[in-house]
């Protein structure tokens, strides 16, 4: 037997042949995060960023966390950057067109966490238009965003990829966000770009040129994107009131669900698992055409904090809860459509054989269906890093926890009202002079939304069964 300087020298290797196998697959991901949306999300997700790695609010290791964790917990290089005075900055790009706020941001909370110079704002919004964020005022400002993004790029050992947040209907998170995207396809054409945008709503309309916008904006997501999972505002207000129990939420509400779902999703690429996942496997195993790249995503379980301390949690529960309309962040229903991928982000206390009989059991129960030629579309990830929630947020805390991030024709009836919309509104061409004024082609209207009907016609054939096969659908259009 070993003595116990022998066994504390083996566990010492154990260690380290442990980190340096995660170190060596350490990549870095680059966040912007584009109009009022965008940058308001993007400050909640900081928040919780900084919270799982136990980072103040000055870029500072928290004097309460564990010194032995500070060495093993190399994971902030995926979404932090360390100088050499040891402080930590998120690696990301902040813009809005309009200042009030990037204002907001220098002089929040995590004002001391950001480095100014990735904030940057124009004397002009956009006007809730397209054709300004894109043509206009956005013009101003890209090369300065561009040549900022190069720079944090560079000063990586390796990009895992590009992480955005925007706002479909507004006119910076989609025509400056278009622009922003078409420079990153150019210069970093094979990157994955990872976009968190927010899908206009059925019912709640903060624009009535949204329409134009998001249509305009999908156009360039078909061709510029490569994961994009959809959220909707009225889901979210809907998973508030009936996971949360808040009778009147605020942005300030979703925008914490938004959070956890993005440090859901990319948990396996800053903490150590048994089963992680990157920005490669979610495209390897959740696109089967390039185009077919629009997602819905749900998370569970999302329960206030009262609640919480009465619930258990189990792995069966959550799975089953994450399959759930009411756990959906895009104003649809899963059974509308068939999957034909799926991906579920495990983290916490979850025992893999559990993961395995439950999914079995979803499949036996015909919760979910398929397409015909998909016959193994489960894709599962395994991390130990616990959910954390951040401070002031209302959702309950849970030793374990699950995102679904799925690719189902479902999707395509999203899609459907923005274009039944955008319909009513060009057959009389309304308010389409302020998009011409700004330098906008009447043409790329009509453009825009053959590309969306093609994209419907592609997700309904994905759904039929006859094998889809997209390069002679092409050609059969020529």
């Amino acid at each position: 037997p070993l003595n116990l300087q022998s066994q504390t020298t083996l566990r010492n290797l154990e260690f380290l042949l442990t980190f340096l196998t995660f170190i060596r697959k350490m990549r870095e991901i680059v966040s912007i995060h584009l109009g009022q949306a965008g940058c308001q999300i993007a400050d909640d997700c900081w928040s919780l960023f900084r919270h799982e790695h136990q980072i103040d609010g000055e870029g500072r290791i928290s004097s309460e966390a564990p010194n032995e964790n500070n060495l093993n917990d190399r994971s902030f290089g995926t979404f932090f950057s360390e100088t050499s005075s040891g402080q930590y900055v998120p690696r990301a790009i902040f813009a809005d067109l309009e200042p009030s706020v990037i204002d907001s941001v220098r002089t929040g909370s995590n004002r001391k966490l950001y480095n100014s110079s990735n904030l940057f704002s124009y004397k002009e919004d956009a006007a809730n238009n397209f054709a300004r964020g894109r043509y206009g005022p956005g013009r101003e400002i890209i090369d300065d965003v561009i040549e900022r993004i190069r720079k944090l790029a560079d000063n990586c050992d390796e990009v895992e990829g590009f992480m955005m947040t925007c706002a479909m209907g507004g006119g910076t998170g989609s025509g400056f966000g278009s622009l922003l995207l078409e420079k990153l396809s150019d210069e970093y054409g094979t990157i994955p770009k990872l976009l968190f945008p927010v899908f206009p709503s059925s019912q709640m309309v903060n624009s009535v040129v949204e329409p134009y916008n998001t249509v305009m904006m999908e156009n360039y997501l078909i061709d510029h994107s490569d994961i994009t999972p959809l959220l909707c505002n009225e889901a979210l207000f809907s998973m508030c009131k009936t996971g949360l129990g808040i009778e009147k939420p605020g942005y300030s509400d979703i925008n914490s669900i938004i959070a956890q779902t993005m440090s859901s999703l990319t948990t396996s690429m800053r903490f150590s698992g048994s089963l992680n996942v990157d920005l490669n496997d979610f495209q390897t195993n959740l696109i089967p055409y390039p185009k077919i790249h629009f997602m819905t995503s749900s998370l569970a379980p999302l329960i206030s904090s009262e609640k919480s301390f009465y619930e258990a949690f189990t792995v069966p529960q959550i799975t089953k809860s994450v399959f759930d309309k009411t756990s959906l962040m895009v104003d649809t229903s899963l059974s509308a459509g068939k999957f034909m991928a799926c991906s579920l982000m495990y983290r916490g206390d979850v025992v893999p054989n559990q993961v395995y009989n439950s999914l079995n059991e979803i499949k036996e129960s015909r919760t979910i269906e398929f397409v015909d030629w998909v016959k193994t579309g489960f894709k599962v990830g395994l991390n130990l890093q616990a959910p954390m929630i951040a401070s002031g947020s209302a959702i309950g805390a849970s030793p374990r926890g699950v995102t679904l991030i799925s690719n189902s024709t479902a999707i395509r009836h999203t899609f459907a009202r923005v274009n039944h919309k955008f319909d009513l509104l060009f057959s009389k061409s309304a308010f389409v002079h302020w998009f011409v004024g700004e330098g906008m082609e009447q043409g790329e209207f009509m453009d825009a939304r053959e590309n969306m009907a093609c994209l419907e016609k592609d997700y309904e054939e994905c759904e039929s069964e006859n094998i889809f096969d997209p390069e002679a659908d092409e050609e059969e259009l020529n």
